[in-house]
C-alpha cells in the first residue's frame, strides 16, 4: 500500500572489547546510522533493551561515508537508559569502523554527551581511547555505610573509599587481600540501589593493588598494577565485564597512590579483560584489543 511506512534497516555488530579472544572481554552492540536516517530516542532505547548487553552504541554520520569520514556522533544505551559515557562501547565502535569497514583514518573523533572523544589506532589490533579524567575524592564513610555493607561483606578488608564527579564509588581493598579472595567476593547487587540512601552513586568499583605476592599476575607472569571489579545496577548492569569509564576514575587514583602514570590493569569479571592505562593532564588514555563476533541488520 502506498501509505505503508517502509522499515528502517540498520547494520549492527556485536564486539568483544578489551580482549583478543572471542567470548571474553565486554560485549557491546554497535549500530550504524547512515546520513539521512533518523532514529528516535525511543527506537534506540528499544534496540538497547532488545540486545540486552551492558551497552549498545549508535554511530551517526551527517555526511560522507563510514570508510573515509573521521568525525562521527556517538550515543550509548544500556538495557534501561542512555548513559553519558562508555569506554568499551566506544572501543567497540572504533573497532567496527577500523576493522570491519576499513576506515582509512589514523584518528577518529566521536562527538558525545561527554564532549569529543578521540580514538587512535595503536597498532594492527589495539585501539587507544582518550577520555576526560574523573579523579575521585575522599568521602565521609558514614554517608556510605549501608552501601559498603552490601558491596563488601567483610568490612575489615576495606582500606579506602572515594567518589568521583560522575558518581562512581571507588572501594580499595587492603594490599594483602589475595586475588582469589577478591574474585570470590559476592556483593549483594540487588540491594545496592536501596542501600544508596543519599542517591549519590551510579556505580561501584572495587579495586586492589596488584603484586606477585597476592596473585595478581597474568598468564605470562606479568604483574598487574591494579585489578578491579565494577557493578552498576543503577544502569541495569549487575557486574560489568570490562569497564572503560571506570578506569578514568581508577587510573588517576592509582597514579597518586603509586606515583606513576602508566598501568597494566585487569578487570576480574568472569569474562575478564586487560587494559593499558595512561594518565595525562585532565585525560586518561586506555588501550585494548577487540574481536568482532557478529554481523547483522536490525529492522525498525
Amino acid at each position: 500500500m502506498s501509505g505503508d511506512v517502509l522499515p528502517l534497516f540498520v547494520p549492527i555488530y556485536v564486539v568483544d572489547a578489551f580482549t583478543e579472544r572471542p567470548f571474553h572481554g565486554n560485549q557491546a552492540a554497535v549500530c550504524l546510522v547512515s546520513p539521512g536516517q533518523v532514529l528516535t530516542d525511543e527506537q534506540m532505547q528499544k534496540v538497547g533493551t532488545e540486545m540486552n548487553l551492558s551497552e549498545t552504541a549508535f554511530i551517526s554520520l551527517d555526511k560522507g561515508d563510514f570508510v573515509t569520514a573521521n568525525s562521527f556522533g556517538l550515543r550509548w544505551f544500556t538495557p534501561t537508559n542512555e548513559v553519558d559515557i562508555c569506554g568499551h562501547a566506544t572501543l567497540a565502535s572504533a573497532a567496527v569502523l577500523f576493522k570491519e569497514l576499513g576506515n582509512s583514518s589514523s584518528e577518529i573523533t566521536f562527538a558525545s554527551r561527554s564532549g569529543p572523544l578521540v580514538v587512535k589506532r595503536f597498532d594492527q589490533n589495539k585501539i587507544s581511547l582518550n577520555f576526560p579524567e574523573d579523579t575521585p575524592t575522599p568521602v565521609n564513610l558514614a554517608d556510605f555505610a549501608d552501601l559498603l555493607k552490601v558491596a563488601v561483606n567483610d568490612q575489615s578488608i576495606i582500606q579506602d573509599v572515594q567518589i568521583s564527579k560522575y558518581q562512581y564509588l571507588l572501594v580499595r581493598l587492603k594490599d594483602d587481600v589475595k586475588r582469589e579472595t577478591f574474585e570470590a567476593l559476592k556483593p549483594q547487587v540487588d540491594k545496592m540501589i536501596e542501600a544508596d540512601v543519599n542517591k549519590s552513586v551510579k556505580g561501584i568499583g572495587i579495586t586492589l593493588k596488584g603484586s606477585r605476592e597476592n596473585g595478581c599476575v597474568d598468564s605470562k607472569g606479568n604483574v598487574y598494577d591494579f585489578v578491579s571489579r565494577f557493578f552498576s545496577p543503577w544502569n541495569g548492569v549487575s557486574e560489568d565485564p570490562v569497564t572503560g569509564s571506570w578506569h578514568v576514575v581508577a587510573g588517576p587514583y592509582w597514579a597518586k597512590e603509586l606515583n606513576k602514570l602508566n598501568f597494566y590493569a585487569r578487570q576480574c569479571s568472569k569474562r575478564g579483560g586487560d587494559l593499558w592505562v595512561t594518565v595525562e593532564k585532565d585525560r586518561v588514555v586506555f588501550t585494548g584489543d577487540s574481536v568482532v563476533n557478529l554481523r547483522g541488520t536490525f529492522s525498525l
